[in-house]
């Protein structure tokens, strides 16, 4: 159907969201075919075993840093789903409920590398054209890929939640590493402490 919104599902357990997140949310929403990025909260990964809060925090965390952004929004659709859950329940539920958007799959060049493990994953090709974005040490060669699979050069941020999370843990302040709201949100909250 021609002249539908495109969707971008950007999905993580956003342990802490941070400004890394959200640059590449914001970058793919206005320097791509994309109209919105959707940053979906996963209660788990069955390929990771992260020491993750609540998801209920977590998502109010996710919620207070979209807060001011029209083109990203936060998704807490895989916290409804039977687990364990994988990307293709999650992005099959969403056309099924959002009909008249076209979604299409956000992942990082790291984890197209082990993307003939995750469950399904040819029809996630065929049905949600997967946008790459780069992360280091991780290159994609564009002319490798299938028909539909599309590789962008978003800028790339060297942070992670796993060094935000282990900072906060000694007492360092991690202020301009987060979304405005979600350092006092983790303080108040006595989060990764």
């Amino acid at each position: 159907m021609p002249g539908r919104l495109q969707i971008g599902i950007l999905g993580g357990s956003f342990n802490p969201v941070h400004c890394g997140h959200m640059m590449l949310a914001s970058w793919l929403a206005q320097f791509t075919s994309l109209n919105e990025v959707w940053m979906v909260l996963s209660p788990e990964n069955p390929l990771k075993h992260p020491d993750a809060v609540s998801a209920s925090h977590r998502l109010a965390m996710l919620e207070i840093a979209v807060s001011h952004d029209l083109l990203i929004k936060p998704c807490d659709i895989e916290l409804h789903l039977p687990r364990p859950n994988y990307t293709i329940v999650t992005l099959r539920e969403l056309k099924r409920l959002c009909p008249e958007y076209e979604f299409r799959l956000i992942i990082g060049s790291d984890n197209w590398e082990i993307f003939s493990q995750w469950r399904n994953h040819e029809e996630i090709i065929d049905e949600f054209s997967p946008i790459i974005y780069p992360r280091p040490q991780h290159d994609i060669d564009p002319s490798s890929l299938p028909a539909g699979v599309d590789v962008v050069n978003a800028p790339q941020m060297e942070i992670s939640s796993t060094m935000i999370r282990r900072a906060i843990a000694e007492g360092k302040n991690m202020n301009h590493f987060l979304p405005s709201g979600v350092y006092n949100y983790i303080i108040k909250h006595h989060l990764y402490r």
